[in-house]
């Protein structure tokens, strides 16, 4: 049981993810690096469906282990938009800055929890 809370809860996470990206884009097109091509409200649409897409294959027992591995690999992509924000929010009020700053350790131990939900789900 602790297993299929532990994917339901990388789904959920993955979900809510996924959904503030279309609820809230510009929060997203602000830290999108400049080196990426096309728009930045491009990327966040396509960051924000990548991470609905995972969430659903988490959910489902049959494609759990590959997409864990996805989740993971979503995580990592993510760590320079993580970095950019975090370069750029140095001069806002603390909490912001702590909130930007917070985002660059939190995850390594989210891979973590997704490669753990692909172990798991062999």
């Amino acid at each position: 049981m602790p297993t299929i809370r532990s994917a339901h809860g990388l789904a959920f996470l993955l979900a809510a993810a996924g959904g503030s990206h279309f609820a809230a884009p510009r929060v997203y097109d602000a830290i999108i690096p400049r080196a990426l091509p096309g728009s930045p409200r491009m990327w966040t649409y396509l960051s924000g469906a990548a991470e609905l897409a995972v969430a659903a294959a988490v959910a489902h027992p049959r494609t759990r282990r590959g997409a864990a591995l996805a989740a993971a690999g979503l995580f990592a992509a993510v760590f320079p938009a993580n970095v950019k924000m975090a370069r750029e929010w140095r001069r806002r009020p603390p909490a912001y800055r702590a909130a930007a700053y917070a985002r660059l350790p939190l995850q390594a131990p989210l891979i973590w929890w997704a490669l753990r939900v692909a172990r798991q789900a062999r």
